[in-house]
């Protein structure tokens, strides 16, 4: 159960998440974050992060066994809520990894796979992309600034940060879309916000101390009823 004296993170545990290295980066800025796959820790918690590392299909039945599904759902739409890797691709519509499985249906849009990146000299690249790579802010002309209202806030436009994926995600509504990262040829979405949601490819807990900057803003964050404002 969690210890409710400090701003309370609950890792949602689904047999498929990098839980105990969140955990840790969690617990280091200041939070309290407890791994669980606990509907009432999940329902109480200050904020809630959904880790993933695997299939999208196993995971999606993990959640089903688990019963996890509902109040994943209901934690994304009423609370601070982070996204990672796998977790991130959970958030939308569907995948099409080994077949087309259906997703949480929270954000609209796919995840499809890396096809056939090539460097600027035409040599082919490694799928899965794994490695540090840039993560590069996108502006949209509007007056709001979605980086700096975000939990990127404290990070430089540009920055390293650590990746392992051989799929990414394609919102339908490119306005969610945050940061984009290249590989190779092909620039994808690394980072999106939308609403109290915010979720990325790459791993921040794996990214060193600029990668801790994201769990301190979320640290920042929690009591404020959001992660954006758009």
């Amino acid at each position: 159960m969690l210890d409710f004296k400090l701003p309370t993170v609950a890792v949602i545990d689904y047999r498929m998440g990098n839980v105990f290295s969140i955990k840790n980066a969690c617990n280091k800025v200041g939070l309290n974050a407890e791994i669980t796959s606990s509907r009432e820790d999940i329902m109480h918690a200050d904020a809630v992060i959904l880790p993933g590392v695997g299939a999208f299909g196993d995971a999606m039945k993990m959640l089903r066994e688990l019963k996890l599904i509902e109040i994943v759902k209901d934690a994304a739409l009423s609370k601070p809520f982070v996204g990672v890797c796998l977790g991130m691709q959970l958030l939308m519509s569907g995948s099409y990894e080994f077949g087309y499985h259906v997703g949480l249906e929270i954000l609209e849009g796919d995840v499809i796979r890396f096809e056939n990146p090539v460097d600027d000299s035409g040599r082919n690249l490694k799928v899965p992309h794994i490695g540090w790579n840039h993560v590069n802010q996108v502006k949209d002309g509007s007056a709001d600034n979605k980086w700096e209202n975000s939990l990127l806030k404290e990070l430089e436009e540009g920055g390293l940060m650590y990746f392992v994926h051989s799929y990414y995600v394609k919102p339908d509504d490119s306005s969610l879309v945050l940061s984009e990262t290249k590989y190779g040829n092909i620039n994808f979405c690394s980072s999106l916000c939308y609403r109290n949601i915010f979720a990325c490819q790459f791993h921040p807990e794996r990214s060193g101390e600029e990668g801790l900057k994201i769990y301190e803003a979320l640290f920042s964050t929690i009591g404020n009823g959001g992660i954006n404002n758009g």
